[in-house]
């Protein structure tokens, strides 16, 4: 199964519209630019054919309005043992248009049965400080092994190597 993360819209408001995470399907008509998860239309744009918004399907998880979620990489059977074994690490890059910051992290969102199944929950933190960012999470990757994550930030020019401790 295929699965992607997405950067929704901006300017329709701090809470509009969330990023998110959907397994993609094979001819699934996801609304843009017409309309956003689902069948919302977006006023800015008048839809070219309404039949098509009707048919717009919703993803399968919201991340969170502006987090632009850009990096993601499965973690199976291994990772980092405990909670981390079966579920999505997905770097969120970081909001630009919003008063109250959102996203620069490294997020887990847990699996279940090949589903999203729980909230997500701060894997990496840290690159907020005093208010500004200080680093913006882009790719996430494991390394050949599977045993180390690791995390590009393209704001400090860093990859961040994460192992679990020994």
């Amino acid at each position: 199964q295929l699965w992607a993360v997405v950067n929704e819209r901006d300017e329709l408001g701090a809470e509009l519209v969330p990023d998110y995470l959907t397994s993609v399907r094979d001819g699934a008509f996801y609304g843009w630019p017409y309309s956003y998860w689902g069948q919302n239309v977006d006023p800015r744009v008048r839809p070219a054919n309404e039949g098509q918004v009707r048919s717009a399907i919703a993803p399968d998880y919201a991340l969170g309005s502006h987090v632009a979620a850009l990096g993601l990489s499965f973690a199976t059977n291994g990772g980092f043992g405990g909670a981390f074994t079966q579920g999505a690490f997905i770097g969120e890059h970081g909001s630009w248009n919003r008063q109250d910051l959102s996203g620069y992290k490294v997020v887990w969102v847990p699996f279940a049965n090949g589903r999203p199944a729980g909230q997500p929950v701060d894997f990496l933190t840290g690159f907020i400080a005093d208010g500004k960012a200080r680093g913006r999470p882009v790719g996430v990757t494991f390394d050949p092994q599977r045993r180390i994550l690791l995390v590009a930030d393209d704001l400090s020019n860093t990859v961040w190597r994460i192992a679990p401790a020994r």
